[in-house]
């Protein structure tokens, strides 16, 4: 096939989504092309609709057509992609399967600009896409793509073990879906929010403990934690939870927040706290992950929203608002 035109919606200087066209000649040997039915909204995505770039990272679709290489898929399988688009597979990042580290590694808003998930199609390298377990929708996959994706990764590499007193400051995206893979990794999960609103339904997801911090000026929760997952836009304040944290405890600020990251310094120091950047999964993770999450049947709790400029529009409007409970997802016309 040749000649391929698909829909593409982008941002723009005024932060309104434009409707667009992107082309591309053909698919190469390594490529796949996919029919897009399904894009989750993420809050990278609000970063960069004032960008003239397509948006979307978390994309969910049915292969239309494969390269000539391409043994990993056939026409009609469900597939997904996220943050990675590509790397290197040579340097020593890649060799090691950490290729989210690759210097010269493909990433979301740096390439590839011209397609996304929030689009008809895409055509993809067959390597960076991931397929979709039976027992998960297509609704269900699309944020698992990003966000599933993100808080896994950091319990799975940094070893939380189920045996390990877990903290999750936040029930939003992210955090409604780190509390459901903590619960299901074994661990006791304590939930942080600001107020009781949401005290039941992280219940509901596997939450041991819930405490509202709003007014707080200490916290008094029995035993200390071990590992604390920052899920929330705003970082919160430390001398609220440095004091409730084990020698030797992790802080996971898995949130993309504004300006610098300050921390006490003495607690920091006299209990030999770690503060792990973690970022996006390797494919390896990534796999696992969705092999998890179908096995426990972890699910994101989602709003859905038509793919269509005006759809977009209205879920990242939501989004800024604070009004998803807890990830958006674009469903395309059948």
């Amino acid at each position: 096939m040749t000649g391929i035109d698909f829909t593409v919606f982008k941002g723009s200087s005024s932060g309104k989504i434009i409707q667009s066209k992107s082309h591309k000649e053909s698919i190469k040997p390594d490529e796949v092309l996919l029919r897009i039915t399904h894009a989750g909204v993420c809050g990278t995505d609000q970063h960069h609709k004032t960008s003239d770039m397509v948006l979307g990272h978390e994309g969910v679709g049915v292969v239309q057509q494969i390269g000539s290489q391409v043994t990993s898929f056939k026409v009609g399988d469900r597939a997904g992609w996220g943050y990675l688009h590509d790397s290197c597979g040579h340097c020593d990042e890649c060799l090691n399967s950490n290729e989210m580290f690759c210097p010269e590694g493909a990433m979301y808003a740096t390439s590839n600009t011209d397609q996304g998930a929030f689009a008809s199609h895409a055509v993809w390298k067959a390597a960076f896409l991931f397929h979709i377990p039976d027992a998960i929708t297509s609704s269900d996959a699309a944020p698992l793509m990003c966000a599933g994706a993100t808080v896994f990764n950091a319990m799975y590499l940094y070893n939380v073990r189920s045996t390990d007193r877990v903290a999750v400051v936040g029930v939003g995206g992210l955090g409604h879906l780190a509390i459901q893979f903590a619960a299901k990794m074994g661990c006791e999960v304590v939930v942080f929010s600001g107020t009781e609103s949401k005290k039941e339904e992280a219940k509901s997801l596997g939450a041991s403990e819930f405490y509202a911090t709003r007014g707080s000026s200490k916290l008094e929760i029995g035993r200390p934690i071990k590992h604390l997952f920052v899920t929330t836009s705003q970082i919160p304040d430390w001398n609220l939870f440095f004091p409730i944290l084990a020698p030797n405890a992790t802080i996971y600020p898995i949130t993309l927040s504004p300006g610098n990251l300050t921390v006490p310094h003495i607690p920091l120091l006299s209990k030999g706290l770690t503060i792990q950047g973690s970022f996006c999964a390797s494919r390896g993770v990534h796999v696992k992950m969705l092999r998890f999450a179908a096995v426990h049947g972890i699910k994101p709790i989602t709003q859905e929203f038509p793919l269509t400029a005006e759809g977009i529009d209205e879920a990242m409007a939501k989004l800024d608002k604070g009004e998803i409970r807890y990830r958006a997802v674009l469903v395309a016309r059948k």
